[in-house]
């Protein structure tokens, strides 16, 4: 019976992982079904937009900052030993548009956005707000989720629009100011190499890392414990089940967008 105990751990564990991703699944179809169904509320949809898009700007835009000024030094750090230092421009401008600005972005709002939904719905299931929701005949799931997640979903391509603007511009100044690159030079091969399906790549991932950040967001925080263990556990998980869904999303999507 012993040497047994290790598969039935073993099954057990993956029976969790299949059940949770089942409650992840039905709760995201849930979500996307009430996207178009009346009724509104413009006003959650408002503040969720600002919190997760404007206040997150900062964060943002100072990560993609350094990275663009990091990418840039070991790019040519790197060319430099295949006398291929003019490769700079070009590859900090596809590698912060097609990856590190769409995750570096997507990981930024997970850290701030998911931690928050999750507190904040498991701050209100732990106090019965989301009861009193119910009592009032108003969807929880409507009225909490939806907004949050629509409004990340608009707003992270945005955030990773930005970040790549900065991003690009941290690598030209350092480009510039500390490897001795031509100003003018360096933008024109960043123009020249940088295309349009480049740009929209990574939009198209901002958007999917957004919906699902709010929706771990959501999920984790409607399905927190009593307490305050509880909403600290909940939103431990939402950062951590967003982060891991990210890379998860990045690989597939750039399987299928690059392949």
């Amino acid at each position: 019976m012993s040497l047994l105990s290790p598969v039935a751990a073993l099954g057990r564990m993956t029976l969790g992982m299949l059940a949770s991703f089942g409650r992840v699944a039905i709760f995201a179809a849930d979500v996307v079904s009430h996207l178009l169904r009346p009724p509104f509320y413009p006003r959650e949809f408002l503040q969720a937009l600002m919190q997760i898009g404007w206040f997150s700007l900062p964060v943002v835009g100072m990560t993609a900052l350094f990275t663009g000024g990091a990418l840039a030094l070991q790019i040519y750090a790197g060319g430099a030993r295949f006398s291929a230092e003019a490769v700079v421009p070009a590859i900090v401008a596809i590698g912060m548009a097609r990856e590190l600005g769409p995750v570096l972005g997507g990981l930024m709002v997970a850290a701030r956005v998911a931690s928050s939904i999750a507190a904040e719905i498991g701050t209100m299931k732990v106090t019965e707000q989301i009861d009193a929701l119910v009592t009032l005949s108003t969807n929880p799931l409507k009225y909490l989720a939806v907004p949050r997640v629509l409004a990340a979903t608009l707003a992270v391509p945005v955030l990773v629009a930005v970040g790549d603007s900065i991003g690009i511009m941290g690598g030209w100044i350092v480009g510039v100011q500390r490897l001795g690159f031509n100003s003018a030079a360096y933008i024109k091969n960043t123009v020249d190499f940088l295309e349009m399906w480049d740009i929209t790549s990574g939009l198209l991932k901002g958007a999917a890392f957004g919906f699902l950040v709010a929706l771990m967001g959501c999920y984790h925080g409607m399905n927190s414990g009593r307490g305050a263990q509880g909403v600290g556990k909940a939103t431990k998980s939402a950062v951590v089940s967003a982060s891991v869904l990210i890379f998860a999303a990045n690989y597939l999507l750039t399987e299928l967008f690059f392949s």
